[in-house]
């Protein structure tokens, strides 16, 4: 299904999107509101704002942390972007981000510039986890161990949130990353409400799907994949290609949308994408 393009001029240039409505915290320390009265992984912060904590990895997760020749860390960092409105004792939407290894983005990198203030506004939390540096070998495997255990965090720190519906998004080779982190998360046990991948010019999501082996329901999984009609680095004949590859593989629910642009994350179909998954989670 081809959406329409109307609501494209809402999209912004990659790296360049406004960070109103979003505090970010320095990568060196963590910012919490003094007198907030939720904590998450023993931070203290208040709805509306964005939280960082050092989290510890499971013996899965450092098994898999040391897949390409890593070395463990001490910990893992969590960040968590919350709606003004967050009351932990309702059910929310969970937006987990894979970013691009691209100049040694982190996924943290991704949450602020791309995800983060379209995730908040259609009423998600959003979340990204990540090493306290990044990876000498950055693969799909170390993603998908300081992901988890940023998941992990989410459900210590809040009862009940082992059941809200969680979401991947990607973009570029986060895009491909996804293909293996919601397969991950779905064999941990996530509700896995939606799949977002946006500029990848490969299907890693069957492989992953094939590597890992959810349960056969994760091929309900719903897909939306957003393509630049301009987009030189994943054309748009090649993200067509993934979404038939994804087909072939089982999935049942894909959508494709495009807007009038290049390789780059755009608001308008993240918001398109985040308001269906969140329809059919309910």
């Amino acid at each position: 299904m081809i959406l329409s393009d109307s609501q494209q001029f809402y999209g912004m240039r990659l790296r360049l999107l406004s960070l109103a409505g979003l505090i970010l915290l320095p990568h060196a320390g963590s910012i919490a509101a003094t007198a907030g009265s939720l904590t998450f992984a023993g931070v203290a912060f208040s709805p509306g704002s964005t939280v960082k904590s050092n989290v510890p990895l499971s013996a899965q997760e450092k098994s898999l942390a040391t897949q390409g020749g890593n070395v463990v860390p001490s910990n893992a960092v969590a960040v968590l972007a919350t709606p003004l409105n967050f009351d932990p004792q309702k059910t929310w939407p969970v937006l987990v981000v894979c970013s691009t290894s691209d100049s040694k983005r982190q996924n943290r990198d991704d949450l602020v510039d791309f995800y983060g203030r379209v995730g908040l506004r259609e009423g998600w939390v959003v979340l990204a986890g990540d090493g306290p540096q990044p990876a000498r070998n950055d693969t799909a495997a170390w993603r998908g161990a300081m992901t988890l255990a940023a998941i992990d965090a989410l459900h210590r720190s809040f009862p009940g949130s082992n059941k809200w519906p969680v979401a991947c998004a990607g973009f570029s080779g986060g895009g491909k990353g996804v293909g293996v982190v919601a397969p991950l998360l779905a064999k941990h046990g996530c509700r896995i409400a939606g799949i977002y991948i946006t500029g990848a010019n490969e299907d890693r999501l069957s492989e992953g799907y094939a590597r890992v082996g959810p349960a056969k329901e994760f091929l309900t999984t719903p897909v939306y994949i957003s393509a630049g009609r301009d987009d030189r680095i994943a054309t748009l004949e090649q993200q067509y290609n993934v979404a038939g590859s994804i087909k072939r593989t089982g999935f049942q629910r894909i959508k494709i949308g495009t807007f009038h642009g290049g390789h780059e994350a755009n608001d308008a179909q993240t918001s398109i994408a985040l308001h269906w998954f969140r329809e059919l989670a309910k």
